[in-house]
């Protein structure tokens, strides 16, 4: 149960490091995808009265169906919108010693960035359409002479 005084809330917008790498739990076989996320601040430099962007990495992971998306439409620069929670997990390195590694875990991802790269991006990964129900040119509505600014209805 949920401590009503706490709340574990990450929301980034940032650009793909890498592609996802995405691998399957040999025990489950559930979906898992990990990659970096690079959000920018701009800062002040008040001894050059410059400003200067500064770069901050976020690794990433994703379970199941959201990992086999990230996997199949992130790609590296690519914008998005990320919401999730961080998870501090331990592991011991190749010496024994006990490591540790704080990552964010996406519940929920928003491709942004330009209509057209969305677009194209989906089409891309889209299924062809089927061979049973091709689109016919006669079956689509005549629209040529109407103005961009009518509404249809």
């Amino acid at each position: 149960m949920r401590d009503i005084n706490s709340l574990n809330k990450v929301i980034l917008i940032g650009r793909l490091g890498r592609n996802p790498e995405l691998r399957y739990l040999p025990q489950t076989e559930k979906a898992i995808a990990r990659f970096t996320l690079a959000t920018n601040e701009r800062y002040y430099k008040p001894s050059t009265n410059e400003s200067d962007i500064r770069a901050e990495w976020h690794r990433i992971v994703a379970w199941g169906k959201l990992a086999e998306f990230c996997e199949k439409f992130l790609t590296q620069g690519k914008q998005i919108y990320l919401e999730g929670k961080l998870r501090t997990r331990s592991w011991q390195d190749r010496d024994g010693n006990k490591r540790y590694t704080t990552e964010i875990e996406a519940q929920n991802i928003i491709l942004l960035g330009r209509k057209d790269d969305v677009e194209r991006d989906e089409e891309a990964f889209s299924e062809p359409s089927s061979p049973e129900f091709p689109a016919e040119e006669s079956s689509l509505p005549d629209i040529e002479g109407e103005g961009d600014d009518e509404v249809p209805f």
